[in-house]
């Protein structure tokens, strides 16, 4: 067993509790048979969980940790108390090289701030970016980033996330040249402040990078799939993912009224169930779970807060594909090789 197949995981992580955090890695297991886990926590109560998960439990070691972050808790605060909680623990892990990745659910300020100050940058780049999917009605979901970390970005910034969401789906997508364009309030040359303007005309001249720069993309086009990777500020990330999530509950309570209404509509209901399943399976977040902080010496997976075993496993599922693909050196190349064409 190498330290190239272990994943640290928070399992006091996440808003659905144990239970379901264990559910989600057990599910990952039989998914990857080769892969193993280290599970940080109460050691007490991870061990009681795994009587359930017997195939879990000869394949995965447990880290005691006292203590465990809190959802509201401010990142200032989590940062002193890294070394005993669950999450700093598994952070750890992958700083010391006993683990390739970590996979927690818990609160974002305190795990950017603690994976920021525990593993440090990738020479080269001045922030992480927290990148995530959204389903898109092309063949693949869409990379999306920055999706909170900063919510103000400088134009070096957006041309290092754009390089890094590029990387990120080479590996994830397989896509050979990533088709990648900025967020912006038109898609005009013209349009926009002058850093994202500075931004695109860097990214243009950037023709050796493995990446197709398409220019601008406004925010009604965000899920038509016309792109592979979108970026942007941390600010303008988070309103464009939430309001995205927001619209797809939305869209999903609207059917079920809509079908509960009258009896002739139940029946509609039975006669387009297939599709209407399809739909609910496509915009579950759950299935696109797992936004990564590029630009670690390391790997750090964000899982939602309130996904379900399915939505653990997605985001487990995305740090091994990750592992597999050694996304840290990649980004690494491609920012150097950047680097010497601009210089």
């Amino acid at each position: 067993m190498t330290n190239s197949s272990r994943i640290a995981i928070d399992a006091m992580g996440g808003d659905e509790g144990l239970a379901v955090m264990l559910a989600g890695v057990a599910r990952a297991r039989r998914r990857f048979e080769d892969m193993r886990f280290i599970l940080v926590g109460d050691e007490a109560a991870i061990a009681a969980g795994l009587k359930d998960h017997p195939n879990l439990s000869a394949q995965s070691e447990i880290v005691h940790a006292p203590d465990v972050i809190g959802s509201s808790e401010k990142p200032s605060q989590a940062l002193r108390r890294a070394k005993t909680t669950s999450m700093g623990i598994a952070i750890d892990m992958v700083k010391q090289g006993r683990a390739a990745a970590c996979v927690s659910s818990g609160n974002t300020g305190a795990l950017m701030a603690m994976s920021k100050l525990s593993l440090r940058m990738i020479p080269g780049i001045d922030r992480p970016a927290l990148a995530g999917l959204m389903p898109s009605l092309g063949a693949n979901d869409t990379v999306v980033l920055d999706l909170g970390a900063n919510t103000e970005c400088d134009s070096r910034n957006l041309i290092q996330f754009a390089v890094m969401g590029a990387a990120y789906a080479r590996t994830t997508l397989e896509l050979a040249r990533p088709r990648v364009a900025l967020l912006n309030i038109g898609s005009e040359d013209q349009k926009g402040t002058e850093t994202i303007r500075d931004a695109a005309t860097a990214l243009r001249a950037a023709t050796h990078l493995p990446l197709d720069f398409t220019g601008f993309i406004e925010g009604d086009k965000l899920s038509r799939g016309d792109v592979d990777v979108i970026v942007c500020d941390g600010f303008s990330g988070n309103i464009a993912l939430k309001t995205a999530e927001g619209t797809a509950r939305f869209v999903a309570d609207l059917l079920k009224r809509a079908f509960r209404s009258s009896t002739r509509s139940k029946i509609g209901f039975l006669i387009s169930r297939p599709a209407t399943e399809l739909l609910r399976h496509h915009l579950d977040p759950n299935n696109h779970n797992g936004a990564v902080f590029l630009g670690l010496n390391g790997l750090v997976v964000k899982s939602h807060g309130g996904a379900n075993e399915i939505g653990v496993c997605t985001a487990i599922a995305a740090a091994a594909k990750m592992v597999r693909d050694d996304l840290t050196r990649r980004i690494a190349e491609d920012l150097g090789d950047f680097e010497k064409k601009a210089a």
